[in-house]
């Protein structure tokens, strides 16, 4: 079994954020980064798959610049049977690497993922649902799986094992060699724009409403409705 596995670097939980001068963007200079901490969990679940199956991990790290467009393309070049991927991103929390890249690759998908059970040329997944339920799904492969944080304990690398990982090579893609055209990472073909980005400000303005439970219910639906203008 292939298996990928998409890890997105994020800035350290106690890093220092500043808004670059372009006013849309997170100032990069010296910032800390670290791997987002539900691919961390991706990567134990792939690289526990290959040892329990046979098989080998590809981890695919893509810039922000061409995170959205590219990574279907290189994917597509490993020939792979499983990709995984974390929930979300502890940066932006968007949820939406996933199910976006199983619909470019046109693969089934599942998310939010707490077991996998391979079987034959199919995958049998336990998936979190609300209120404590869980639901068992079989999907054919090639399939795409978002992991949950917490599916296992992510091991340290041993001594070995980053040893081992100096030796191994890192492939660097640029949009040409996977086939795709300049507009397609970036600039006009993107779907999305950012117009701003900025540190919410600070603001006083709190009222404690006096009165027994109904007095201040009713004081309170009163400024909803004719002050706050939200009922």
């Amino acid at each position: 079994m292939k298996i990928a596995v998409c890890i997105k670097q994020v800035p350290e939980g106690d890093a220092r954020l500043k808004i670059d001068a372009d006013g849309i963007s997170i100032a990069d200079a010296d910032l800390a980064t670290e791997i987002n901490e539900s691919d961390q969990y991706a990567l134990e679940s792939g690289l526990r798959l290959a040892e329990s199956q046979g098989g080998e991990v590809v981890v695919v790290c893509l810039g922000p610049d061409r995170a959205e467009e590219a990574i279907a393309a290189a994917i597509e070049r490993e020939n792979v049977d499983l990709v995984l991927t974390g929930l979300q991103s502890d940066d932006a929390g968007w949820a939406q690497t996933g199910p976006i890249l199983a619909a470019r690759l046109g693969w089934p998908s599942a998310t939010l993922i707490m077991e996998i059970e391979p079987e034959g040329d199919t995958i049998k997944v336990k998936r979190e649902l609300e209120a404590g339920w869980f639901q068992w799904v079989r999907l054919p492969l090639p399939a795409l799986l978002t992991i949950q944080s917490g599916i296992s304990t992510v091991r340290y690398a041993t001594l070995k094992g980053i040893m081992g990982a100096k030796k191994k090579e890192i492939a660097k893609v640029t949009p040409a060699d996977i086939g795709l055209a300049p507009d397609e990472v970036g600039g006009a073909g993107r779907k999305t724009r950012m117009t701003r980005l900025y540190v919410p400000e600070k603001a006083t303005g709190a009222e404690i409403i006096e009165g027994d439970t109904a007095t201040a219910v009713a004081t309170l639906v009163e400024k909803l409705q004719k002050e706050a203008k939200v009922l």
